[in-house]
């Protein structure tokens, strides 16, 4: 218990030499608090890049989720971490593992406009590009809605479209993205999802 402790501090400072040396051990890098986060959690949540990198080749869980249903895999897409998102795609992320809201990592990816993220989870044909959360929104819906019709946006857009998804999934009311992004004044947008057969 002392060694988790110690593993604890070492990933809120980020000292990747005790991280280390303490990986060497018995220690349990799953241990969680009292908000169920582990100390994997805890990096990506501090934005410890490093220490991040040493749990996760250590073995540590991308899919453990705490109390709000972060795990480290939807927290680093969410938070633009590249980095992360590759290595726990490296280290088992599964894609099933919903956040809060029952959305995927390239939801939140996609509504905040996070280039690198959403290209890095487009490259694996099998992520499921057209998951539906539980507000009604698809990935190209949520970069419609929350998304501010920029040329991040529109190039997010271009990105799902390539990937394959459907341009025509509504939401629960009906509304379809080209809809939503006229609606809008998004014309770009608009532009490439008629172009892909958006109605």
């Amino acid at each position: 218990m002392i060694e988790e402790k110690q593993l604890v501090k070492a990933v809120v400072m980020n000292d990747t030499v005790i991280i280390a040396g303490l990986l060497k051990g018995r220690v349990n890098v799953e241990l969680k608090d009292e908000d169920r986060r582990t100390p994997l959690m805890l990096a990506v949540y501090r934005s410890n890049t490093a220490a991040a990198r040493l749990l996760i080749a250590a073995g540590a869980n991308v899919n453990a989720q705490d109390k709000l249903l972060n795990s480290p895999f939807l927290y680093a897409a969410a938070s633009g971490c590249e980095e992360i998102v590759r290595l726990s795609m490296q280290h088992g992320a599964d894609y099933k593992v919903l956040n809060r809201y029952g959305g995927t990592a390239l939801i939140p990816a996609c509504e905040r406009g996070h280039l690198a993220v959403v290209a890095a989870l487009l490259e694996d044909k099998s992520f499921p590009v057209d998951h539906v959360n539980n507000l009604g929104w698809t990935a190209l819906l949520e970069a419609i809605i929350l998304g501010n019709g920029g040329p991040q946006y529109e190039t997010v857009v271009q990105m799902l479209v390539t990937a394959g998804c459907d341009v025509n999934i509504a939401d629960k009311e009906g509304v379809t993205p080209l809809q939503h992004a006229v609606y809008r004044g998004f014309r770009e947008i608009a532009w490439r999802l008629m172009q892909a057969g958006a109605k």
